[in-house]
């Protein structure tokens, strides 16, 4: 697998937040998010097989699997498998625009899968069936940035009906009071969340 960086530090997403947590980002991405803020992840990076990885995480017991889009590596589904064998608790995070079909069904593997939205430019290679493949335990992201992204998310939940829970975060992560005001006066069922880590390190990588 190509891998642009291994780092531990706190989860600073969705329902897991705040778990000290051992990160894969691997290299590579078929999108390019307007706001995006892992663009370094891109190109390059360092191979690692599996076994590899299974060496660096040994000893942790929360693992995020993160990119860049993780599902672009062709071993992504074996790695998510042997972690989850292994013991860990396992987050797999992913843009929403790859078939999740090959995702092992471990209940120890958490799919945390992205819904882009119009300020992203890349709501329109979303892959709409991925999420009739969500189970309850996982989450489904939206970030939003104005109206516009709240009514695109609005009308996806009502149409496809996720069984699992959706999170609402605004884009750079932080501020929260327009997005929870919004979520608030329309009486919606989701999770409205912060990016925490931007809140602690700011806009630092590898954190």
């Amino acid at each position: 697998m190509k891998v642009c960086e291994v780092f531990r530090s706190i989860q600073g997403e969705g329902k897991t937040i705040g778990f000290p947590t051992l990160f894969i980002r691997t290299s590579g991405c078929n999108l390019r998010c307007s706001w995006c803020d892992t663009t370094y992840a891109m190109e390059g990076g360092r191979e690692l097989s599996v076994q590899d990885i299974l060496e660096l995480a040994a000893d942790e017991d929360h693992i995020c699997v993160t990119g860049g889009e993780p599902m672009l590596q062709k071993d992504c589904p074996d790695l998510l498998r042997a972690l989850a064998s292994g013991g860990k608790s396992v987050v797999l995070e992913t843009n929403g625009s790859m078939d999740l079909s090959a995702v092992p069904s471990s209940e120890s593997i958490v799919i945390s899968m992205d819904i882009k939205c119009p300020s992203s430019g890349m709501q329109d290679r979303m892959l709409f069936d991925n999420i009739g493949l969500l189970r309850k335990k996982d989450q489904l992201k939206f970030i939003i940035a104005d109206y516009t992204d709240m009514s695109h998310a609005i009308d996806v939940m009502e149409k496809y009906s996720p069984r699992c829970e959706c999170i609402f975060s605004p884009v750079g992560g932080m501020d929260l009071e327009p997005l929870a005001e919004d979520v608030l006066g329309r009486r919606l069922r989701v999770r409205v969340l912060p990016q925490l880590h931007k809140i602690i390190w700011g806009n630092r990588t590898g954190v």
